[in-house]
């Protein structure tokens, strides 16, 4: 049985109150906190096994080597890829996308090439491909989704193209909560003879991944949104794909063999991880997708999906408020607007609560816009979540409604 009571106890930030009263943390589409499996894992790396992996022949290199190739292995389990070297670790997904978009991009994008993204990007994968588009000539092509941020089918089919050489879409939205049908995006992709890449952020938190069953070529997501730490993301890349691709960075680690006049490059996933890497933080970024394994993600998702529900209805009993974002299929990600009351005063009331919620354009300024906004307040649900940081959620809001509008 999932008890998301006992399951709080895992997590140290939990175990405090601030100025006497609970705190509400609704801020894990932005990042999630960590279980003590994820801090005692790490720091157990650093006080015992500590060293600088693929470089020594002692035992503490050794130790963290083996920590740290399992670690790609654990991620590739994660995400059912054919091998561990499909897996690339790197600073974040931001990371990841450049990385395609500067390597795959800068060799198969020319002018006259379309890329195709939504209309519901994040900066992360709207950016890298609108920059590299300016470079090379090439043109960014942005599908709509639906007012009630729906994805639309017809609008995808009819924007895909036979100059289309990439699709980037999310795989679910951080400002709709949108589940994207990622399967049937990479089916239409390949149909007309495009690669597709998925920014897996928000669903790997929520959802099982089977990079096998969706058939990207491409997929990435970050590990502080994941129970893991910061500064480690993912990026998985089919190894036919991964394999024709030039190395993003040069340095330490990534060669085989280095002269003065040329230098032969290592096979993957080494060419694509220059310099000394962020070894324990990839370790700790493994030990929080077996925490989530551990808890079921079957059990995850129908914790979440009734938590969605609960929220969805709950807001409705406040005044004036409109959620962004309806779709059917949508994940726990609740970004609203009350009318006449900015953002930053709903924050300040909310955080005078304990309730911890984000505002702004969520680094995807585009979609904010589109759907009539420049800013907009979010909460967002973790494995973590209960009914009652809803309730303290909705009774802030009553507060601050009720407050602005009679002042």
């Amino acid at each position: 049985m999932y008890d998301v009571y006992k399951i709080r106890r895992d997590f140290p930030i939990f175990q405090q109150e601030l100025n006497g009263k609970p705190v509400a943390y609704l801020d894990t589409a932005a990042s999630a906190q960590k279980p003590s499996a994820v801090l005692e894992k790490m720091h157990k790396v650093y006080t015992e096994i500590y060293a600088n992996p693929h470089r020594g022949t002692y035992y503490f290199a050794d130790m963290i080597t083996s920590a740290y190739e399992n670690a790609r292995k654990t991620v590739a389990e994660f995400v059912n890829a054919r091998k561990a070297s499909e897996i690339v670790f790197t600073r974040n997904a931001t990371e990841s996308v450049n990385l395609v978009a500067a390597t795959w991009g800068m060799q198969n994008l020319s002018a006259g090439d379309e890329v195709l993204i939504s209309q519901a990007e994040h900066h992360a994968n709207l950016v890298p491909w609108q920059q590299i588009c300016k470079r090379l000539g090439a043109k960014l092509i942005v599908f709509p989704v639906a007012d009630d941020g729906s994805f639309v089918q017809e609008e995808f089919i009819s924007h895909l193209s036979e100059k289309t050489k990439i699709v980037a879409v999310t795989a679910m939205s951080n400002v709709l909560g949108t589940i994207f049908p990622i399967k049937e995006i990479v089916k239409a992709a390949h149909d007309a003879g495009a690669l597709a890449l998925v920014d897996a952020c928000q669903f790997a938190v929520h959802h099982q991944i089977d990079v096998k069953d969706f058939d990207c070529d491409f997929l990435v997501f970050s590990a502080h949104k994941t129970y893991g730490p910061t500064g480690v993301g993912v990026l998985y890349a089919k190894e036919h794909i991964l394999k024709g691709m030039p190395p993003y960075q040069f340095g330490g680690d990534m060669v085989d063999t280095v002269t003065y006049e040329n230098t032969i490059f290592a096979d993957i996933p080494a060419r694509f991880e220059a310099g000394t890497p962020a070894c324990v933080q990839a370790i700790g970024l493994a030990e929080g997708l077996k925490y989530m394994q551990n808890l079921g993600l079957a059990d995850i998702m129908l914790h979440e999906k009734q938590l969605t529900a609960y929220a969805t209805e709950r807001l409705t009993e406040v005044p004036n408020l409109k959620i962004i974002g309806t779709a059917k299929e949508k994940g726990g990600v609740f970004s609203f607007d009350i009318k006449n009351i900015h953002p930053q005063d709903i924050a300040f009331v909310l955080n005078k609560e304990n309730v911890d919620v984000r505002i702004g354009h969520h680094c995807a300024q585009p979609i904010v816009n589109r759907m009539g906004y420049t800013s907009l307040t979010r909460a967002s649900l973790g494995l973590y979540t209960t009914k009652e940081d809803i309730d303290m959620l909705i009774s802030a809001l009553l507060k601050a409604e009720k407050f602005f509008r009679e002042n």
